[in-house]
């Protein structure tokens, strides 16, 4: 793109990367603990966007399992909008970004998806 440069150093610094713990029993199986309620919260409501659920779609979808910001930033809004929803997806804690030189990757952080996925899966019925 017009006006970033890659640059030749091999400089890695970490954005944000915290450890995602979610050990949320299936919607119906058990009643969220007030912390764990609020966890889930904070993880759907950064979703809740439409800019920050199609970037958070373009890093998931990304073969590589990470993806440059270059990459995904083409959603309708500005580049400081964009860095702004990113930066909302990581306090949320749904994805870990990592600053290589002049470019930034982002990918979903570790056990996001599983967590989420558990959670929203129907409880497991007494027949089962």
């Amino acid at each position: 793109m017009a006006g970033e440069y890659c640059s030749m150093t091999n400089t890695t610094e970490l954005i944000a990367e915290l450890p995602v713990e979610i050990p949320c029993p299936p919607l119906g199986a058990a009643e969220l603990s007030a912390t764990d309620a609020e966890r889930m919260a904070t993880m759907f409501k950064a979703l809740a966007d439409p800019v920050r659920l199609r970037l958070f779609s373009r890093v998931a979808a990304n073969r590589s399992g990470e993806a440059s910001v270059c990459d995904i930033q083409n959603v309708g809004v500005s580049q400081p909008t964009v860095s702004h929803h990113l930066k909302k997806l990581r306090e949320a804690g749904l994805i870990v970004s990592e600053r290589r030189g002049t470019w930034v990757y982002c990918r979903v952080a570790p056990g996001v998806l599983p967590a989420m996925a558990a959670m929203l899966s129907p409880r497991e019925s007494p027949d089962s």
